[in-house]
């Protein structure tokens, strides 16, 4: 009885859900290496399932969108708004962590310390060439290498290029293609939420696991100012958004929570959004025209958590490296995080090596990113699950707009 005809979660799923992050718990907290495991593998197989059906989601939610809606005053306004709160947000995210960081002002460390933690990532590739990769070597090779900007890109061309073909039984036939096998990903999600309870179980059992090995040490300040941003913005100035366009925050917010619990055990918001986009359509009542078309988009672009981790990031490493941090520089890094984040990937980690890259390019050293690193992945579980959070709320205001005025 897990999924009534109207879509709707029935009681008994909601028990699923329970009963899964307690065995989650439990099996995280046992000490026993067999149920850790279990948790661990179950945790890989939906990771990887995720993986398989994201980027063809993402990539075919675009072309569909582009092929199927003419550049009317409808699907301006979608694009225009969507891109409006998705750069708001995002800088809002940086401005919050600026001021938590003047008010907390994190200690530095002993550079003399950091001995041991040298050569954290001696393969990261300059800034310019992250943003050369993003044009695709082949059509498959963005899939596979799973970059998703370079599949945004890609399906953009070809969404546009499907609606440029002249003869109309051609054209007709293409857009019916691409429509046909969007609908089949999206089959293939309703069959994946039956059995999340499964990997949501998994993704508990590893997410207690890391918390148990964290060690914040003399970090606390700096890992304080992230989390604080995070929940700030997550908490008060997301929700009263919401509420300044007459959405109820609560009630969006536990709506969406199956798909928020996902995203911050999976710690990745692309591999996410098959759920995302569903929970949204079946809880939220979010028009699929909408859903479909704005969260790939916001997937790819609106990165609240990471603008803040960014910005506190590189700050910090600065600070630590004997770079004098003025109010100037605080004021550019908040728009340099800003921009970088909307470039980063919806993937574990991305957020650390992209801070990683652009220290780099800088010639700053990177050695106090070995320090970071064990904690990153609590940092990460946060930053995904706010990630998905704003995403939400930017489809929710952005579908209110355009049926309002439609």
């Amino acid at each position: 009885m897990g999924m009534s005809c109207c879509g709707k979660p029935s009681l008994s799923r909601t028990w699923y859900f329970l009963i899964a992050i307690c065995l989650g718990i439990a099996c995280g907290l046992s000490g026993v290496s067999f149920l850790e495991q279990f948790g661990k593998i179950c945790s890989e197989i939906f990771i990887r399932i995720f993986k398989c059906i994201s980027m063809p989601i993402i990539s075919l939610s675009v072309i569909v969108a582009l092929a199927n809606y003419e550049s009317d005053e409808s699907m301006s306004k979608i694009w225009k708004k969507t891109l409006t709160y998705t750069i708001c947000t995002t800088i809002m995210a940086a401005i919050i962590s600026a001021i938590l960081y003047l008010i907390i002002s994190p200690s530095s460390f002993e550079i003399a310390k950091l001995g041991e933690h040298q050569a954290v990532v001696d393969n990261i590739k300059g800034y310019i060439q992250y943003f050369l990769d993003i044009i695709p070597s082949s059509i498959f090779s963005s899939f596979i290498e799973h970059k998703v900007l370079s599949v945004l890109l890609l399906s953009v061309i070809l969404g546009l290029s499907v609606r440029a073909i002249g003869n109309d039984d051609a054209r007709n036939t293409t857009i019916s293609f691409f429509n046909g096998i969007h609908s089949m990903f999206f089959a293939i999600t309703k069959i994946i939420v039956r059995i999340l309870p499964i990997g949501l179980f998994g993704f508990i059992t590893v997410g207690i696991i890391e918390f148990k090995d964290v060690n914040v040490g003399g970090m606390g300040q700096y890992f304080l100012v992230i989390i604080l941003a995070n929940i700030i913005q997550g908490v008060v100035i997301l929700p009263l958004w919401l509420a300044s366009k007459k959405i109820n925050p609560l009630k969006t917010f536990k709506a969406m929570a199956p798909a928020l619990s996902v995203a911050f055990f999976s710690k990745s918001s692309s591999g996410t959004l098959p759920i995302t986009i569903e929970t949204a359509e079946t809880k939220l009542g979010i028009s699929n025209r909408i859903s479909r078309f704005v969260f790939p988009l916001c997937t790819t672009i609106n990165m609240n958590g990471c603008a803040a981790f960014i910005f506190t990031t590189v700050i910090y490493v600065m600070q630590n490296n004997g770079i004098e941090i003025t109010l100037f520089t605080m004021a550019t890094w908040v728009i340099i995080a800003t921009i970088a984040a909307i470039g980063n990937a919806g993937v574990p980690m991305g957020c650390f090596f992209l801070s990683t890259s652009l220290l780099s390019s800088m010639d700053v050293p990177v050695t106090i990113l070995g320090i970071v690193l064990p904690i990153y992945g609590v940092i990460d579980m946060l930053e995904t699950a706010l990630n998905v959070w704003s995403d939400s709320c930017v489809v929710k205001v952005v579908d209110k707009v355009v049926t309002k005025s439609e």
